[in-house]
Formats: C-alpha cells, structure tokens, sequence
C-alpha cells in the first residue's frame, strides 16, 4: 500500500488470485477477523519504512475503517482491497479523497493535504525514493489547491478533487501520495563566516 490509490497486481495473477492472497494474509495475520491500529500500523510500518511510515499507515487505517469503529474487520478489508485493485479511476481516487478529508466533512483543507504530504514525505526520505528537484509537500500542496480549488474558498470538494484529478496527469500522480514524487524540505542554515544564508 505504497500509494493511496492503487495496489500492485502481481504480474501474471488474475484479480481473483491477488484478492484470494491478500484475504489470506489478512486472515493468517489476524484470525480474529479484526485489526487495531497499533497492529496495523506494527504490520505495515514492517513491511514498508518503519516508523517513518506510522502517520501515513494511520491515516489509511482510518480510511479503511469505514464504519469509525476504531478496528478494521474483514469485509472493510476485503472491500478497500477489491476496489483498489479493480476499481474504476473515479472509485480509487474516491477512496484517496477520503484518505485526505482526515475529519470526514466531505472536504479536504490545505491543512488536511499537508498533513498526508508530509507523511508521505516522511517514507520518502526513509526509503531514498526521492527525484531530483521535485516540489516539496508544500509546494506540491499550494499547487494542487491552485487547481483544484475552483470556487476559491480555500476547500476541495470530492467533485472538484475527482473532476481535477482526471483532468491532470500530473494531479493524480500527485494524489495518489507517491512517495517518489515529494523531495526533502531543508531548513535555511546560516553561514556563520559570512553572515548571509546558505
């Protein structure tokens, strides 16, 4: 779950068979049929970046847990997994707004956006992901709320975030919280021969 709004399907392996081994790994890992954050965040933080990747593991816990009971059970499981490996580009990118509305108000504020980017920043610096000069998780945010935000009242809609995102290439790429595509954000430093900042 490297990206918000796809999941890899192993080369060769139908849809049944990549959801039959993710519903297996879910079952094995939990017998119980249900997974709490902690347990969610130790499996997916063990399988991504570690720690660096826990605010971005709880965030797409709590978009997994659809109902807000505070667990994730097998059908919310089987149903985030179904769509994010079938689902239509206006499913997945649904799924992704709901991972940047992080208080569930139908709308995603800069503050909401920031939030995610910089988490994803976050396992992009543990993981060495990054690409030369790319923007940084503010300025990747300020630009995609230049053109998201179409009414200028300093929210995105899911209308505006769906209708932006299958307008713009670079937009989705952007959504979709790819790790490789946030850079560094370096403090200035201060040259202390010269005075002047570096």
């Amino acid at each position: 779950m490297g990206q918000a709004a796809t999941l890899p399907c192993r080369k060769g392996e139908s849809y049944v068979t990549e959801l039959y081994e993710w519903c297996r790994k879910f079952v094995n890992e939990c017998p119980s049929g249900l997974i709490a954050l902690h347990e969610f965040q130790r499996h997916f933080c063990d399988g991504t970046v570690g720690s660096d990747s826990a605010e971005y593991a709880e965030q797409i816990f709590r978009t997994l847990d659809t109902n807000g009971d505070g667990v994730v059970d097998f059908r919310e499981y089987v149903m985030a997994i179904s769509m994010l490996t079938e689902g239509s580009a206006v499913e997945k990118l649904h799924w992704s707004f709901n991972l940047y509305d992080k208080d569930r108000d139908g709308n995603i504020t800069k503050e909401e956006m920031l939030e995610i980017m910089q988490a994803v920043y976050k396992m992009s610096v543990a993981t060495a992901l990054t690409k030369p000069n790319p923007l940084t998780a503010a300025e990747c945010t300020n630009r995609i709320f230049v053109r998201l935000d179409k009414d200028n009242n300093a929210i995105i809609s899911l209308e505006e975030f769906i209708e932006g995102a299958l307008d713009d290439d670079w937009i989705r790429e952007m959504l979709e919280c790819d790790p490789s595509t946030v850079k560094v954000e370096r403090p200035l430093r201060r040259d202390t021969t010269l005075g002047t900042h570096g």
